[in-house]
């Protein structure tokens, strides 16, 4: 189904977009007054032809929520999360939707400053994330190769920093932030050379001028996500492990040591401090200043070699589709030494000495489930029996499903469940009438007796109508999977109108429910029907007729409450109170007693109530 499908299209990403964004800032403010001179200079050429939608200024640091333009730093916010490639982020950048994401980015950023408490940034980053998501369909799915934001993991304690180098170089080896750095910003390196060292129209200039802007902004933003601390821990495993530790180091921090022996705590997205920024923003200064050098030919970077032809535009290297790392005849050794000089250096492989990981509610599981009930009904199956009551019942189940929890961010619940079980009900308080020999009957002297039966629920999130990614699912897997994903996104997230999102307060999390699950009960449906005395008016006198019925009861839960959640590395616990309405049906009615009486009309039974279920789960790796 589409949720299934969007388990594998889950991209952890690093530093959110106004934490990229800050970071470039910095690093542009950075630069000295020649190299800065060379970079606006560099700017105005490529804003040509694009005045109405790229900033006057690049490092706009008076922007508010409504940016009415799209400054430079905003560029490697773009880059990777918002796009595939530079030549697909120049397109993006000129879309008309990028506005819509820059003003949710400048609502996060204010958000996350005023945020009190660690609810508060989850709800921060829910809400943004929704937005996000309207703005930009394919935001949750683009990244489906997310290696690429994450620095690939070490192979041993003594491994030196030009062998990791020329490791995560390898052509073939699995893409990660080294080589997406590196790759994006040789490009940006030669077509700066190619400028130096040819003369071209002005309209050429302009062009060429973009493109360089356009690849190192795209480099840039894997330079700063190796400074994001769930993409130095969490490389390695699975989806579930690696989202898992991503999310658990970017919020509690890891304290690194950079290749030149510098040591630091660092958090992750969303958690971002002042010294986080200022650390991440001298590497991507200096990478900054290698382009501006290679245009005057001034430094190391006058070295490089310029490509004979002229550059046709931004790079089109797909990084959400390149798996390994493509081939390229050398790179600039002390160039790339002098930018990552500063990063931290990675953590071990899977083995001896690896740091704690930590799983996600990501995959398939199998669960148990029991819960205790208590409701009120609003009387019996008799059309005159009217009287409201309460009753109790217990159920126990064994479950199947896929866990999808916080796909996007911590509100998410893209859970999908089928419980199997049993039901014990006890007799409900209203009482059937003033039969003498009532009371000496037991339960079937309520309108509701006492019952057992058979338990089934079925969780599934839902687009705009409940079971509607369900019905969608056979077709759009054969017309349109992409569409299939985002819709899979979206009903994990809240649906179309994201009003099923989760809510983090500091009890628990609160989450309205109604259509994403539904619970049936089968009573009298084993070898015998259930025995019920039903009373109804026949003549103006009161009949009592005892019947076998079977019936059907459906419970919908409307809100949900988790006072708490346990999860270990495959395995989860929780309490779940759930505020259900329901509806109770005979499908079968048998006349016991009076023999040949006819069957008495009868009417379904509503309830209210409140259910606490206890929720145990086993994640397979």
């Amino acid at each position: 189904m589409g949720c299934a499908v969007l388990a594998s299209a889950r991209a952890s990403l690093a530093w959110v977009y106004p934490e990229h964004r800050d970071i470039a800032l910095l690093a542009v403010h950075k630069l000295d007054p020649e190299r800065r001179r060379l970079f606006d200079a560099l700017w105005a050429a490529a804003r040509s032809k694009h005045e109405s939608r790229f900033c006057a200024v690049p490092d706009d640091a008076a922007q508010g929520e409504h940016p009415p333009c799209i400054d430079y730093a905003a560029w490697s916010a773009i880059a990777g999360d918002h796009s595939c490639s530079p030549e697909d982020m120049m397109k993006n950048v000129n879309g008309d939707w990028i506005l819509d994401v820059a003003h949710a980015s400048a609502r996060l950023k204010r958000r996350l400053a005023e945020a009190k408490g660690r609810n508060a940034r989850v709800n921060a980053q829910r809400d943004s994330d929704i937005d996000l998501q309207r703005a930009d369909p394919e935001y949750a799915t683009r990244a489906t190769n997310n290696q690429v934001h994450f620095l690939a993991a070490r192979t041993g304690v003594g491994i030196s920093q030009a062998a990791y180098a020329a490791a995560s170089l390898s052509e073939g080896v699995e893409m990660n932030a080294v080589a997406g750095y590196s790759w994006f910003h040789v490009n940006a390196l030669e077509k700066a050379r190619w400028l130096a060292t040819s003369s071209p129209s002005e309209e050429q200039r302009a062009q060429i001028s973009l493109a360089i802007l356009a690849d190192e902004a795209f480099a840039l933003h894997f330079l700063e996500d190796m400074f994001a601390a769930g993409h130095i821990a969490g490389s390695r495993g699975d989806s579930s492990l690696r989202k898992g530790t991503h999310d658990y180091y970017n919020e509690h921090g890891l304290e690194v040591t950079t290749w030149n022996k510098d040591i630091a705590i660092l958090t992750g997205d969303s958690w971002m401090r002042p010294e986080d920024a200022e650390r991440a923003a001298e590497p991507v200064r200096r990478s900054i200043a290698q382009v501006l050098d290679a245009m005057a030919g001034e430094g190391l970077a006058a070295s490089i070699e310029a490509p004979q032809t002229p550059p046709s535009g931004p790079a089109t290297l797909n990084v959400c589709k390149t798996i390994t790392v493509p081939r390229r005849i050398a790179y600039p050794k002390d160039l790339l030494v002098n930018v990552l000089n500063d990063t931290p250096i990675p953590m071990l492989a899977t083995g001896l000495g690896e740091m704690p990981r930590f799983r996600t509610e990501l995959g398939p599981f199998i669960g148990i489930q029991s819960a205790a009930r208590g409701n009120s009904v609003s009387g019996g199956f008799g059309k005159s029996q009217d009287t409201a009551g309460a009753s109790g019942g217990l159920e126990l189940g064994a479950r199947a499903g896929v866990g999808l929890e916080g796909v996007m961010n911590e509100s998410g619940d893209g859970l999908v469940f089928l419980d199997f079980g049993i039901r014990l009900d006890g007799d409900s308080t209203s009482k059937v009438g003033t039969i003498p020999s009532l009371p000496q009957a037991g339960t079937i002297g309520s309108v509701v007796p006492a019952r057992f039966g058979y338990a089934l629920r079925l969780r599934l999130p839902f687009w705009l109508l409940p079971l509607d990614t369900l019905v969608a699912t056979p077709i759009l897997l054969l017309v349109s999977p992409s569409a299939l994903t985002s819709m899979a996104v979206a009903a994990g997230n809240g649906g179309l109108i994201p009003w099923q999102s989760g809510i983090a307060t500091p009890v628990g999390r609160f989450q309205f429910i109604l259509g994403r699950e539904i619970g049936f009960g089968f009573f009298g449906y084993g070898r015998r029907t259930d025995r019920f005395i039903v009373q109804d008016e026949v003549s103006g006198q009161a009949r009592y007729t005892l019947v076998g019925l079977s019936t059907i009861q459906l419970d919908f839960p409307l809100l949900e409450y988790r006072p708490f959640r346990s999860f270990s590395l495959d395995q989860t616990s929780s309490l779940v109170f759930q505020l259900f309405g329901g509806i109770d049906f005979p499908t079968k009615t048998v006349v016991v007693d009076p023999v040949n009486t006819p069957e008495p009309d009868l009417k379904p039974v509503w309830n209210v109530g409140i259910r606490l279920a206890f929720d145990w789960r086993h994640y397979f790796q």
